[in-house]
């Protein structure tokens, strides 16, 4: 079979079985969570995306792999990372909330222009260019998505009431 349809696959089951899994397990826990409670793991998950930065890392990589796509997608997602943990540290205050909208707007960019600059280097073209990092973009990269997408539904079911004492209550 063909390494692009290999890669296809991989990705898509990636999606399927994580878009399962949060919706029989990660939705209906942080559902039941108080706001800005329930968006603390979907934080801490993001705080893990300097991983990205292996695709800088020589032997991880191939050396082949262009730097044109290597550094936006390593720098990108070590930035998400970045605001990740900045958002978490503010969540319970008054900008908590405005932190994770740009740590999540940002983060879904960065995966949706990773992908862009892939499909313009062929990535799925080339065997052996992502090395280990193949996991990342066929297992990590499908959960992020997904946290993404329930970080963006709790924050559209939030509305803010009124901060007190610097912490943000939310109805």
């Amino acid at each position: 079979m063909p390494f692009p349809v290999l890669f296809g696959i991989s990705v898509a089951f990636g999606l399927a079985v994580w878009g399962a899994v949060a919706w029989q397990y990660i939705w209906p826990a942080l559902r039941e969570r108080p706001s800005p409670e329930n968006l603390k793991p979907i934080l801490l998950l993001h705080g893990f995306r300097f991983l990205g930065l292996a695709f800088i890392v020589p032997g991880v990589v191939s050396p082949e792999l262009p730097a044109a796509f290597a550094q936006p997608v390593a720098y990108g997602d070590f930035i998400t990372a970045i605001l990740a943990l900045l958002a978490l540290a503010a969540l319970e205050t008054r900008g908590g909330t405005v932190a994770t909208w740009v740590f999540n707007s940002f983060g879904t960019a960065d995966l949706l222009f990773a992908f862009y600059l892939g499909s313009r280097i062929s990535l799925p073209d080339t065997p052996g260019l992502l090395g280990a990092s193949y996991f990342i973009l066929t297992a990590y990269v499908p959960l992020l998505f997904i946290t993404h997408g329930l970080a963006f539904r709790i924050l559209l079911r939030t509305k803010v009431v009124a901060p007190s004492r610097g912490k943000l209550s939310t109805a």
